[in-house]
């Protein structure tokens, strides 16, 4: 038995931090990883789809500057797309290692769950302690479509290995992860075909986003099929194809499952130690992160927090005030985040049915982007911004922007959110023209009229 003062499973964008904090107040810190360092966001989420989107989108921008009057041709050196990629992956994931080792956390590369009594037992190894942290992350859910399973197939997991571009590629999910891959597939030139569920892509987006988005990618060529679930799954020889609800059939070189995450907690043998699960395999967390059982906690989207890495890392924030006797909770915040498509989709607070819904008396206004002077200097008039106050206060209580890098522009919400400020407060400032961000103060003074 191996005594320690702080345990820590997985190396997410949360327990990573939190590690390096506890070891630098002098602990004696254990992290135990299964898989590679660094979590979900450096080895298949984050980092590799936004280094292959910086070579699609590069493309793809390229082919538009013929609406500026300058033609090019494209040339796609697909091979070398994805060595970048996996170059970036594996010097951000050494990083990670050489950061735990060098701050002083001891790193046992093993899988890791809880004995009966609370210890945690790796290899052939057992640790005591009297704080832990469970960071362990989410994995791909594999939907139950018969024949799926009797063929390979692509998750956002082993997309990463991909050496040599399909010709054409089917896509099973419209949600941010199926239309980032697939419009930077379509980009570097595949056929590419995606199949949603759901009547529209990003349904937790209000339908204009869908509409915009949808219209984009189809200029791509990306071709949607949605309203349609896959009632079976063929493969013959080096082709798959889809049977969809009402008879279609679709085909293509490869096929990318992209239909959800869970969470990884099967290993952890949590319901033995007393840490419960829920129906849907979260850890079950208070207010304050903390668990059923006393002295462990869980942070992410293990914990079913919203599965974006800022969330995670302001998890670690959350948990050491907690432990220092702050009054932190974990929803202390409001969510903001984007999709990185283009246009991209960028989301701070409420959607105006959200706020209604959740019963805020809530007004919006909208500002296209074709009527700010920038969008049509640069022919990038596709999107708009829309800003939500509450009635009676004016207070700013979300923003959803679509449009030219308004993953950038959403923090300017942000910002405003966190400090409590009303409409009158943007309504005031003057920005530079002619810039994107120009039309926000616009925005704002639209509620006056």
């Amino acid at each position: 038995m191996e005594h320690v003062d702080v345990a820590v499973i997985g190396s997410g964008q949360g327990g990573v931090p939190f590690a390096v904090e506890m070891a630098s107040q002098d602990r004696n810190v254990v992290l135990f990883e299964r898989s590679r360092f660094g979590g979900s966001c450096i080895n298949w989420g984050c980092t590799p789809s936004k280094a292959f989107l910086a070579s699609a989108h590069a493309a793809g921008r390229a082919r538009a500057a013929a609406g500026l009057g300058v033609r090019v041709r494209v040339d796609v050196d697909f091979p070398r797309v994805m060595d970048r990629v996996r170059g970036i992956r594996d010097r951000f994931a050494q990083s990670t290692q050489d950061r735990l080792e060098k701050s002083g956390v001891q790193t046992v590369r093993a899988e890791a769950s809880f004995t009966r009594s609370g210890h945690i037992r790796a290899g052939d190894r057992e640790y005591e302690t009297s704080l832990t942290v469970i960071d362990t992350g989410s994995m791909p859910v594999i939907p139950p479509i018969p024949g799926l399973e009797e063929g390979p197939f692509l998750t956002y997991r082993s997309f990463w290995d991909l050496e040599a571009l399909p010709d054409s590629i089917l896509i099973l999910g419209g949600g941010y992860t199926g239309l980032e891959l697939g419009q930077g597939l379509s980009r570097l030139g595949s056929s590419v075909h995606i199949v949603e569920v759901n009547e529209r892509i990003l349904k937790r987006e209000s339908p204009d986003v869908s509409v915009i988005l949808t219209e984009a990618l189809e200029e791509d060529g990306v071709r949607f099929s949605l309203g349609k679930s896959v009632q079976k799954v063929e493969y013959d020889r080096d082709i798959v194809r889809l049977h969809l609800e009402g008879g279609e059939v679709i085909a293509g070189d490869a096929l990318l499952v992209v239909t959800g995450i869970e969470p990884c907690t099967a290993a952890l043998n949590a319901p033995e130690a007393g840490i419960a699960l829920d129906e849907r395999g979260h850890v079950v967390v208070d207010e304050h992160l903390k668990t059923s059982r006393d002295g462990v906690y869980a942070i992410g989207e293990v914990a079913g927090q919203p599965a974006f890495t800022h969330v995670s890392w302001e998890d670690h924030r959350r948990l050491l005030a907690v432990l220092s006797g702050e009054e932190r909770t974990r929803d202390a915040r409001g969510l903001a985040y984007a999709v990185f498509t283009e246009p991209q989709v960028a989301r701070a607070g409420y959607s105006l049915e959200q706020a209604q819904q959740n019963g805020l008396r809530a007004r919006n206004v909208v500002l296209d982007i074709s009527d700010i002077a920038r969008g049509i200097e640069w022919d990038q008039e596709r999107g708009f911004y829309e800003m939500v106050i509450e009635e009676g206060t004016d207070r700013i209580i979300g923003a959803t922007m679509v449009g030219y890098e308004v993953s950038e522009l959403i923090h300017v919400f942000v910002d405003l959110m966190e400090a409590g400020a009303d409409r009158q407060l943007l309504g005031k400032a003057q920005h530079i023209h002619p810039t994107y961000a120009e039309g926000l103060p616009t925005l704002a003074r639209m509620f006056g009229g």
